[in-house]
């Protein structure tokens, strides 16, 4: 291990999040290297924390008083051993190198995870949404595809959304990169139903994260029936989330935004979730507002100076992490410990610090790390390619068949090489020797390139 971080920090110093996320994987790892030794001969370690291509740019666009302003563009086109590259595009503030390289390491191995032929990648802006127009999101987007289309195409390299890239986003990077290319092709997945998009796409990540939960309960002949859930975020996939664990008999206590979080000890059912929807994806306000409409609810608003979240600390079953990364550290974990949680399925990418799994696995908690339980949103994707590709339409039923398939697939990939390599029931070191062993053969097949 010492060896391979040594080369990545040494390349990267001040990549830390980069950093993380390789050390969780070459921690898991090491195991099959030393069964395969066939892997460290032909470098697959050295290779595969190195990306195929990194690509950055500038991006200038007109405000709505006619300022020019000025963001970076990037696009990390991580492996492309097993298909093309696939991965979101994230527009916020504080998107740079290090956060989209652990972005499109993860993405890799969640990607080979699905069953589906793709490869890993990740790509996004500094530039932030929040508070702009519609036409400046339009300029924005129109001027960043103006560069990455370059880079694209149904075989190569296919991008989907990401945190601040929902719908809207996509459509405009799409009708750019249509009007660029003069073809009509599935290069943007999450696309509106009327041109090419897939049912449950939106849906996807947040119901495969309790898909995933589901399973991993049923392993102890337990569901989430009944079950007190601690969601974050309450975006796209904290939304989708919250709905599937109320479908499956759960309840859900609390969401959150940057500002702050609420708690809602009745839970917030199907009325009150189609008011967080309202707030968030049409007034695009802040999740405080909640408590107006609903006051027997309580708002916590954030405070950054803290060593802990409070909304980890209520008395709950399930944990849902569905925000952002390191959103989990040693103190929240182990105030979720303490507070009754047995099963965490990360609905975000890398919300739990290192410190923070190594709690949960010390309380044998019942741990999904990102790559396997967010896998349903790319897995989804997978899916709206192959309907594009073959130009037809699967139904909502066809759809959300194909991906508590496909979840459970992955539950039983993680358990198989957990148990192979002589950790049973630790899925995150599962997650990472099921999707390196698959990336690792493809690129042994294919020899050193």
């Amino acid at each position: 291990m010492g060896t391979i971080m040594d080369i990545v920090t040494a390349r990267d110093p001040f990549e830390k999040e980069f950093h993380q996320a390789v050390t969780e994987v070459v921690e898991s790892v090491k195991p099959v290297l030393d069964k395969n030794p066939e892997y460290r001969h032909a470098g697959i370690m050295e290779r595969i924390v190195e990306p195929e291509r990194v690509i950055q740019f500038r991006v200038p666009w007109l405000d709505d008083q006619g300022k020019v302003q000025v963001n970076r563009g990037f696009r990390i086109e991580m492996s492309s051993a097993i298909g093309p590259y696939k991965g979101g595009l994230r527009f916020h503030p504080s998107v740079n190198l290090s956060i989209l390289k652990f972005l499109a390491f993860e993405q890799v191995f969640k990607n080979a995870l699905t069953t589906l032929p793709i490869g890993g990648g990740k790509g996004g802006s500094d530039f932030d949404p929040k508070g702009k127009s519609d036409y400046e999101v339009m300029r924005f987007c129109q001027s960043f595809m103006s560069e990455l289309y370059r880079h694209l195409g149904p075989d190569t390299d296919v991008p989907a959304g990401d945190i601040g890239v929902g719908g809207r986003e996509i459509g405009y990077l799409f009708g750019m990169y249509k009007k660029l290319k003069n073809e009509f092709t599935g290069v943007l997945t999450g696309k509106s139903l009327n041109w090419g998009g897939s049912l449950i796409r939106p849906e996807a990540t947040g119901y495969g994260s309790v898909f995933f939960a589901d399973e991993m309960l049923g392993t102890h002949n337990d569901s989430l029936k009944d079950k007190i859930c601690l969601v974050s975020g309450s975006g796209n996939v904290a939304q989708y989330t919250t709905e599937k664990i109320n479908q499956l008999g759960g309840k859900v206590v609390t969401l959150s935004d940057s500002s702050g979080y609420i708690f809602d000890e009745k839970g917030i059912d199907g009325a009150k979730l189609q008011h967080v929807m309202y707030l968030k994806n049409v007034k695009r306000g802040r999740i405080k507002e909640y408590v107006e409409k609903y006051p027997e609810a309580v708002f916590t608003a954030m405070d950054s100076a803290s060593d802990h979240n409070p909304l980890w600390a209520h008395k709950a079953n399930c944990a849902f992490p569905s925000a952002t990364q390191n959103e989990i550290n040693e103190k929240d974990a182990q105030n979720l410990v303490n507070n009754g949680i047995t099963t965490v399925s990360e609905g975000a990418n890398m919300p739990t610090t290192h410190d923070g799994i190594e709690v949960f696995l010390e309380n044998k908690v019942l741990y999904a790390p990102g790559k396997a339980a967010n896998a349903g949103g790319v897995a989804v994707s997978g899916l709206e390619m192959s309907q594009n590709s073959m130009r037809i339409k699967w139904s909502r039923q066809e759809v959300e068949a194909k991906l508590k398939g496909i979840m459970h697939s992955i539950h039983s990939a993680c358990m198989g090489a957990a148990e192979e390599y002589g950790t049973p029931g630790n899925y995150a070191n599962g997650a990472n020797i099921a999707g390196f062993v698959k990336v690792a053969d493809s690129m042994m097949d294919q020899g050193i390139v």
